[in-house]
């Protein structure tokens, strides 16, 4: 049952006074529209309409690529066109208060849903072919019509993302207006501007509607496809669903971002640097105290020189789940106090920042372990250019879209839409990956050829002297289902991470059991050679990470320490003399990776990464020295 409405005004601007005022809703439309909220009032009817109007292709010139595309359609020819006009025969003022109006949606969805819902949905299909002008009159649903609408689906999306929750309840949510929303044409200099929002008392999330300026009967009702957006190359960019450009002869290179752009970041995350320290040096019988929030440390760290404290200020040793912050009071108050993460760690660990310092190994192109990426936010133009040319030269262009800083696969979607990606934009933010088209496969008994990653755990010591230590056991993780490029939205074809999905399953097999499998399905690759590959692709990131000092690259904190997650998968790829070979590729770097199969299977898991890191001691664990 929704919650009871605000029952004054009051209590409706205390709910919902900061979203209007982020959305430049004017605050004197605000009485009126809690108004029709709460009344559920819809009077745009009253003072608007929708003419149809044809439009004509142009024939000769433009794009050969795009008149391709239109030969393809699935209604070539001239195109029926919808504009929404004010009606009202007095038109509409803009300063009035109750010129402001609602819209409802049609389709509310997540992207991981859109394809299944259309098929299943009785009258989705047809209401949303209908809407964006696609001939469809089955009554079962055509999977041409199904991808077409897919596929122009991008032209009407619109997006919000609800600011409490869990991570699940977070991931953007898409939706398209109704008829008389999704009608209202894009100009540079619009008359009307709107905004999403979600009306909490009701659980509903429509879109607010308001004039711009005074507009007389006849006057066309637009909107700013890319509002708020001054650049004129990326309003380019950000336009180029629905007027379509050759973004070709743009420089596609990403070059390393300024030293300003790594102090905006540092700035961002309230981090502060650590002055210069000394550490002390230690009996060799010191029992060190450890503070914790972990309770997989608490229940597996067994080692007889580590006791658990309740006491935050009384630690030698601060192991904690969440970001630190001040490292200045630290290093200027308690500079013996060790911890368990770095000083600008971020950049490791955030995708955009990961892609950022690889690229000081390998030239313009980046280092052949990480699959090209682009950051949406600062270098959409240099990624459209990119696909692009992929696309003019017959090049494979799937892509993976992921936020910058959420694991477990969370709002990441495989795409070949260039018109998704650009909109992806609009969301949280988020870098593209050139998405792995020839993986190694790993054959499971009674599934097939599968797509599968491999997760280790990395320990960086020290950054002066830059030492790095691998633990010698790896993790697998497997697809579902045999793989191929389609489907895109087949989670249990393209993921690999099935331990969160509920009633989904779980396929693990051990290190020591899957090396000679491997080595059985791939007779010419010894896993050592692949593992030495593996392993000069972290010596080099971590070298690429440590190279500049600090907030340009990780900081030298002789009281740090930290144990990484690197997740990566193999693809196929060919040497100078043709020949095939393994080529690693990062995936991301965790902090504070999830360690319950670590511990479970290896109980000495945790002795090991403490002996490791804080008691310098190596030479007696499960760890394997990189660099």
């Amino acid at each position: 049952m929704a919650a009871p409405g605000p029952s004054t005004y009051e209590a409706f601007v205390a709910l919902h006074g900061a979203a209007l005022g982020a959305s430049a809703v004017p605050p004197r439309h605000w009485p009126s529209l809690w108004h029709k909220l709460e009344h559920e009032v819809f009077d745009a009817g009253e003072y608007f309409g929708i003419m149809q109007v044809e439009e004509v292709e142009e024939q000769e010139g433009g794009n050969e690529d795009m008149r391709e595309k239109i030969k393809k359609k699935i209604n070539p020819g001239n195109e029926l066109c919808h504009k929404v006009i004010v009606t009202n025969e007095n038109g509409l003022e803009a300063a009035n208060p109750s010129s402001i109006f609602l819209i409802d949606h049609a389709w509310t969805y997540r992207i991981e849903h859109a394809s299944q819902q259309l098929r299943q949905v009785p009258g989705l299909l047809h209401r949303m072919a209908n809407l964006m002008g696609i001939d469809f009159h089955g009554e079962v649903p055509d999977e041409r019509v199904v991808d077409q609408v897919l596929e122009d689906m991008w032209k009407y999306n619109q997006t919000y993302q609800l600011s409490h929750g869990t991570a699940e309840e977070k991931v953007p949510v898409w939706y398209i207006m109704d008829e008389f929303g999704s009608r209202i044409q894009h100009s540079d200099d619009p008359t009307f501007a709107m905004a999403p929002l979600f009306y909490m008392p009701q659980q509903i999330a429509y879109t607010v509607l308001w004039p711009l300026r005074d507009l007389d009967n006849g006057e066309e009702v637009t909107r700013d496809f890319a509002y708020g957006e001054t650049d004129h190359l990326i309003r380019k960019c950000r336009l180029l669903p629905w007027l379509p450009e050759a973004v070709q002869d743009f420089d596609h290179f990403t070059r390393e971002p300024s030293e300003e752009h790594y102090q905006a970041i540092l700035n961002e995350n309230k981090e502060k640097l650590p002055i210069s320290i000394k550490l002390p040096v230690y009996d060799k019988d010191k029992v060190f105290k450890v503070y914790t929030d972990l309770q997989q440390v608490i229940q597996n760290l067994t080692h007889s020189r580590f006791e658990f404290i309740d006491s935050e200020q009384e630690a030698d040793i601060l192991y904690t789940f969440s970001h630190f912050k001040d490292y200045r009071k630290l290093s200027e108050e308690r500079p013996h106090v060790m911890l368990n993460q770095f000083p600008c760690e971020n950049l490791l660990t955030v995708k955009d920042c990961l892609a950022y310092i690889s690229r000081r190994i390998g030239g313009s192109e980046g280092p052949k372990w990480l699959p090209h990426t682009f950051n949406l936010l600062t270098e959409l133009p240099q990624f459209i250019s990119y696909f692009q040319q992929r696309e003019r030269r017959g090049e494979d262009n799937h892509w993976i879209c992921k936020p910058w800083n959420l694991a477990r696969s969370l709002d990441t979607y495989v795409t070949k839409n260039l018109h998704s990606i650009i909109r992806q934009r609009e969301s949280t933010p988020k870098v593209v990956s050139k998405y792995i088209e020839n993986p190694v496969l790993f054959h499971l008994e009674d599934i097939g050829l599968v797509k599968f990653d491999i997760r280790y755990i990395v320990l960086l010591r020290s950054v002066k002297p830059l030492r790095v230590y691998v633990y010698d056991v790896f993790w697998l993780r497997f697809s579902n289902r045999p793989f191929s490029l389609d489907d895109l939205d087949d989670y249990e074809k393209h993921f690999t991470v099935m331990n969160y999905a509920p009633g989904v399953p779980l396929k693990q097999i051990h290190c020591d059991e899957f090396i000679p499998l491997f080595e059985k399905q791939y007779p010419e690759c010894s896993w050592q050679s692949v593992e030495e590959e593996i392993f000069k692709a972290f010596r080099e990131l971590f070298q690429a990470a440590c190279a500049k000092p600090a907030p340009l690259g990780i900081c030298d904190y002789p009281s740090s320490r930290a144990a990484y997650a690197i997740d990566l998968m193999l693809k196929w790829d060919t040497n100078s003399n043709g020949k095939p070979f393994m080529q690693p590729q990062i995936l991301e770097v965790n902090f504070n990776p999830d360690c319950d199969r670590a511990c479970k299977y290896h109980p000495s898991f945790f002795n090991d990464v403490f002996s490791t890191l804080f008691l310098d001691d190596p030479n007696s664990c499960h760890v394997t020295s990189i660099v």
